[in-house]
């Protein structure tokens, strides 16, 4: 075996490098000892020390010592004492196209806002290179902050050449990757989509095995009009292609009777994700619920934005049977991190549930009784949800949401190998006294020491590998600056 120190050790580099030489051999193992592993899986639970063997692209085992394993004969071991490893994060749900608008409306105040602003001013004029390099951006900075997984929902589909931009992007990204897409809300675009997904899945579907593709929409006619709006005629092409479905701007009544619509022509279950989900009716719930449909909650969206109630639907979820996984949504105005998602949720659920306790008990019953009634379906108050909780959405149920619970979302023998390394003794985690809590409380990217995707090394020793950033910091600047130009000519902006 090839044995290294812990994580801080000089010894890394050459680490480094052997990993590196070897990344895609499917004989190549790597073994984590001593760490603290959080596996999200029911069965295997969390060993408070314990080992991870990895071979090849897929976790080959999990114990307490490995090391006379016969398959870890060979392997590159590494001291991971001092660290936790869990499942990669799963991204449920971002438009990575506006990377390169990051922050640039921190204080929208409505849907409405965001959609004037972003999709009706600068998805217009978004070259091809423009699709590209937002992708590429939020799909680095995904990574970096422990997000394996990325579901893309594409919706500036203006040409072929747009879509294929985007999905270079993931590729070369080396994230996991689900190309959503979409066509355009609004302006000139080819009216390729939903034909075009086809061509794509032919044209990608094979390269590295990392990326694959959805089909998206939205919940009703209401924004863009019913080319864009889910029914029977989209879910005919998703399901002659073997995709699934994912579906934005779940809201309130109009989408509530769409879901009853849906749940009418059988187009309910497994392979549909519902996005957002806010201000739905207790029938919309209940078909939900019945049907296994999926739902992803984007936290900081839906309460720091206002869609709808702005109360993240996770009680509604819950009390339906369903349990959520999450996503960034936006980061023209958002946090990118899952770290601030798990965080918000957890924040907002329990104040809720305590609101809702205050409001049966006749306390504050003004203040607290929307929220009771909001729990359409529960049987009294809510439950608070706990940081197991929070971080299954982020892993297992986020795997599950976007189509994936087979293959990643915990650390189970034969599933990919998609982990991340975490480390709990610097100033922000130590002493490590519940690993849970600390990742879901305590740590933040600084933290996130190494990941894996599909056994392959993306991050190494705090820093992102295979990134030139001198390089990107210029081509994301003149891309920027192209879309604040070509929107203000568009316009008649000269500010």
């Amino acid at each position: 075996m090839h044995a290294f120190h812990r994580p801080t050790d000089t010894a890394r580099p050459e680490l480094l490098d052997l990993l590196r030489r070897t990344d895609g051999d499917p004989g190549r193992r790597i073994l984590f000892t001593g760490a603290t592993v959080v596996t999200m899986d029911p069965t295997l639970g969390t060993l408070a020390t314990g080992d991870l063997l990895v071979a090849g692209s897929t976790v080959a085992a999990v114990g307490t010592d490995l090391r006379a394993r016969g398959d870890a004969a060979g392997a590159v071991v590494v001291d991971a004492s001092g660290t936790i490893l869990v499942p990669g994060f799963v991204d449920t749900h971002r438009h990575a196209w506006q990377g390169q608008l990051r922050r640039f409306i921190p204080d929208v105040d409505d849907l409405a806002g965001y959609v004037g602003a972003t999709l009706a001013r600068y998805a217009p004029v978004y070259r091809p290179e423009d699709m590209y390099t937002g992708t590429r951006l939020a799909a680095l900075g995904a990574v970096d902050a422990g997000i394996t997984t990325m579901l893309d929902f594409s919706h500036n589909s203006r040409t072929a050449a747009h879509s294929d931009a985007a999905v270079q992007a993931l590729v070369d990204s080396g994230i996991r990757g689900i190309h959503a897409a979409m066509g355009p809300h609004f302006g000139d675009w080819d009216r390729q989509w939903p034909a075009d997904l086809g061509r794509l899945v032919d044209r990608f579907g094979g390269g590295s095995g990392l990326v694959t593709f959805r089909l998206a929409a939205l919940a009703t006619a209401e924004i863009a009009g019913p080319a864009l709006a889910f029914g029977p005629g989209l879910a005919r092409v998703a399901a002659e292609l073997g995709v699934g479905v994912s579906v934005d701007a779940v809201f309130g009544r109009a989408s509530s009777a769409a879901v009853l619509d849906w749940e009418r022509e059988g187009l309910l279950g497994d392979g549909l994700t519902l996005i957002h989900a806010t201000g739905l009716t207790g029938e919309a719930w209940r078909a939900i619920g019945a049907s296994g449909t999926r739902v992803s909650l984007a936290p900081t969206s839906e309460a720091q934005i206002g869609l709808e109630d702005a109360v993240p639907a996770v009680d509604e979820a819950l009390a339906a049977g369903v349990r959520p996984g999450l996503g960034i949504d936006v980061e023209v105005a958002l946090a990118n991190d899952m770290f601030t998602q798990m965080r918000a949720l957890h924040a907002i659920q329990r104040m809720r549930a305590v609101h809702a306790v205050h409001a049966a008990r006749g306390v504050h019953a003004a203040r607290a009784g929307r929220a009771a009634d909001a729990v359409r379906g529960a049987d009294g108050p809510p439950d608070r949800i706990t940081t197991a909780d929070v971080l299954d959405f982020a892993t297992r149920q986020g795997a599950a949401t976007v189509g994936l619970g087979a293959t990643i979302g915990t650390l189970t023998p034969g599933k990919q190998a998609d982990v991340l390394m975490i480390t709990a003794d610097e100033i922000n985690n130590l002493p490590l006294n519940d690993p849970i809590g600390t990742v879901v409380l305590g740590a933040d990217a600084r933290n996130i020491d190494t990941v894996l995707i599909a056994g392959r090394v993306r991050k190494w020793a705090g820093r992102l590998l295979d990134v030139d950033l001198t390089a990107l910091r210029a081509e994301v600047a003149a891309s920027r600056d192209h879309v604040h130009r070509a929107a203000a000519a568009a316009t008649g902006d000269r500010g």
